[in-house]
């Protein structure tokens, strides 16, 4: 006798077809049986040791998150709630070019500095792992959610050749061929970058290039945080395309936004310039959240010329009076490229997540609305932060746009991903919010979306890109990964406001077949494991 049916259930399998009435059958971490409209037709309906009403419910497959910074949150924190209670039953890792592996030491302690404000600092993580598949490994000791790996190009950089702004040598450029080579043996889906991050920023297109045609040898994706969000922005998304293309390799866009006074209205820009290289043979996706504020560590704002040589060198360079005003003059009159190429207005920078606890009174205001209430400039207070906290301060970037957020999410090859960073005491309600945002406010509220393409959006389109065979559809045979959500109830509580506030209207999540969110509560279920791209 199978372990679980689900009864009765409205199914929305992730195809973007319309919906059904069905009995699904679950044995063994898989989907064995999808009986359609059981009960109507009066056939013998299947039994199990456990049935499950499903009585005016939506099944469908588990969401899949494109873009998450859940690196070491996995390991730190079990529970995990901020992603499986919102449906996520695999999220992306590795993202924007910085991640834990390929290390060294020297190379950890830097990434560790570099996005402290991503991950925390890592010391409560006992980070015994070097290379990318013993992370994957690492991760397959047990974790809330299915998790893949995406090479981070700024580590692989740092690793090769350090910090330094310049052009590799051909020695150096070798030994990042055989690390993304070594990474994608070992289980990685494919390559980020974070070309507005240091050192990753640094690398030109020939040297990307290169790398993208190793990672599409091994079947992989590029990821890029391209070069700019901002001023350029259009300019920017046609690099990653051309550079793709020259390298045979897919290309999936990250958090593909139009933020800023600059790209307000232009999203229909950025989907012609899509549409063309897609009517023309190129492999492109993308993913977005659907919010309009944006989130990062203030130092990521900063000019790429300040981070060379790391986070110390970086530091040294804030403490130097001289030189701090060169930063500042970059920032407030040219455009840094950090800040996307565009003068920084410090009203719509918001702290959300400080390192030191001394420095909790920042958390919840604008650069400028510190700055006033204590009677310095703007620059001051931000300078000051960075050096205080040790370059770990989380902030909200508040330049997006609502008519692009919606434009982009229609199209044809979009995806879902928070790009959730979990630190800071006032994190983006994103993290906690995103999927089922999508489904309360963009589908039921708005209408923007139908229901069985939004969940085909979080679904089967991810799958598809990720290359998994068994995953993103409710079909016999397949990772039984699923959540049961009420389409009339389904809502983020998350607010910027309360930003850890579970959703409501999920009360099922199964990982591979087992429940790790059962009547609206997280159970002790660890059944999440690495999902390997050379595995598939």
């Amino acid at each position: 006798m199978a372990e679980l049916v689900i009864r009765d259930a409205d199914v929305v399998d992730g195809s973007g077809g319309d919906s059904y009435r069905a009995d699904v059958v679950v044995d063994g971490g898989r989907i064995v049986s999808v009986v359609k409209e059981a009960a109507a037709a009066g056939c013998q309906r299947p039994v199990a040791r456990r049935e499950l009403d499903a009585e005016g419910l939506v099944l469908s497959p588990g969401f899949i998150d494109m873009h998450a910074h859940s690196d070491l949150a996995l390991l730190r924190d079990p529970d995990h709630s901020a992603k499986a209670a919102q449906g996520v039953t695999l999220e992306v890792l590795g993202q924007d070019g910085l991640s834990y592996a390929p290390v060294d030491d020297r190379t950890l302690a830097e990434v560790r500095r570099a996005i402290t404000g991503w991950n925390g600092a890592g010391d409560d993580v006992d980070i015994d792992w070097r290379s990318v598949g013993e992370y994957l490994d690492r991760l397959d000791r047990g974790i809330a959610v299915n998790a893949a790996y995406l090479i981070p190009q700024g580590t692989v950089r740092m690793l090769a050749m350090g910090w330094e702004d310049r052009e590799a040598t051909p020695r150096e450029l070798d030994r990042m061929r055989e690390l993304v080579a070594d990474g994608m043996r070992e289980g990685a889906v494919g390559m980020s970058s974070g070309l507005t991050y240091t050192p990753g920023m640094y690398a030109k297109d020939a040297e990307l290039t290169e790398l993208c045609r190793v990672v599409a040898e091994h079947g992989g994706y590029y990821c890029p945080h391209h070069r700019s969000y901002g001023a350029g922005a259009i300019e920017a998304y046609r690099e990653m395309v051309d550079l793709t293309r020259e390298a045979g390799c897919p290309l999936h866009l990250a958090h593909a936004t139009m933020n800023f006074g600059v790209n307000e209205g232009r999203a229909p820009e950025l989907l012609a310039l899509l549409d063309k290289a897609l009517d023309e043979g190129a492999d492109i996706s993308l993913d977005t959240y659907p919010y309009t504020p944006g989130c990062t560590t203030l130092a990521a704002t900063l000019p790429s010329w300040a981070g060379e040589g790391g986070p110390q060198a970086l530091l040294e360079r804030l403490a130097d009076d001289a030189t701090a005003e060169r930063v500042r003059h970059h920032m407030e009159v040219v455009g840094a490229d950090g800040c996307h190429g565009v003068p920084v207005d410090w009203d719509t920078i918001e702290v959300s997540g400080v390192s030191d606890p001394a420095l909790g009174d920042f958390v919840g205001r604008t650069v400028l609305e510190s700055a006033r209430l204590r009677g310095e400039s703007p620059w001051t207070t931000a300078r000051g932060l960075l050096l205080g906290d040790r370059l770990g301060t989380t902030i909200l970037q508040h330049v997006g746009h609502e008519e692009n957020v919606r434009a982009i999410m229609r199209h044809r090859v979009h995806t879902g991903g928070s790009d959730g960073i979990l630190q800071g005491a006032k994190p983006h309600p994103r993290a906690y919010g995103t999927f089922p945002r999508y489904l309360g406010h963009y589908v039921r509220e708005l209408g923007v979306l139908s229901l069985e393409e939004c969940v085909a959006h979080l679904t089967s389109r991810p799958a598809a890109r990720l290359r998994l065979p068994d995953r993103g559809l409710v079909r016999e045979g397949y990772r039984a990964d699923l959540v049961l959500f009420d389409p009339a109830t389904v809502a983020a509580g998350s607010t910027f406001e309360a930003p850890r506030t579970l959703p409501t209207g999920i009360p099922h999540v199964l990982v591979d077949g087992r429940f790790v969110i059962e009547d609206g509560r997280r159970t002790d279920v660890l059944a999440g494991r690495a999902v390997r791209g050379n595995a598939r």
